[in-house]
């Protein structure tokens, strides 16, 4: 919603979703994000007929492994010492389904590359929290900052929510936008 607000967008409904969010067999990191965005749009669409209907995703993945949320305290070590030094590409998904039942949906890749990592900068910020419940065990939003070198693409599309493009899917469906 925070993100919402900062492109002058205010939901009148946040609903969670309960979908599977296991990668298919063979299935890429970008059609993950894909189908994971418009499966959670169609979810709640499907209450919601005759409304617009935004649902989204990302997904972190170096090379082809996916990187979902951190299970423990280990695996998020494990996922940052993976990280450390190199390239890896954050996937943000974005269904809007119209009030007419269209579905209109967009997948932007952001590449993220994080400074090598000591162990002493993975102990400090597994202890702040912030890996909790973050694809990647990371929340650029926060002091993951101040761990990445440079990003290439959409910073919003990292935070979890691609605005330039959630706004023109909007458009096109034919939402109001000031």
């Amino acid at each position: 919603m925070e993100l919402l607000a900062q492109v002058g967008l205010v939901p009148a409904e946040v609903t969670a979703t309960d979908v599977d969010e296991a990668p298919g067999r063979q299935e890429l990191p970008a059609a993950l994000c894909q189908r994971l965005a418009s499966a959670k749009a169609g979810h709640v669409a499907k209450n919601f007929p005759g409304d617009f209907v935004l649902g989204a995703d990302t997904v972190v993945a170096c090379g082809r492994r996916v990187l979902a949320k951190a299970a423990d305290e280990t695996e998020a070590r494990a996922f940052l010492k993976l990280l450390s030094g190199r390239r890896h590409r954050v996937y943000g998904g974005v269904c809007v389904i119209g009030p007419d039942g269209v579905a209109h949906s967009k997948c932007v890749m952001t590449a993220v590359i994080f400074k090598r990592l000591s162990n002493q900068d993975i102990d400090a910020y597994l202890k702040g929290g912030e890996w909790r419940d973050k694809a990647g065990a990371y929340a650029i939003q926060g002091l993951a900052e101040g761990l990445i070198s440079r990003i290439q693409g959409s910073h919003s599309g990292v935070v979890g929510l691609p605005l330039y493009e959630t706004r023109a899917l909007l458009k096109s469906a034919g939402f109001q936008i000031v």
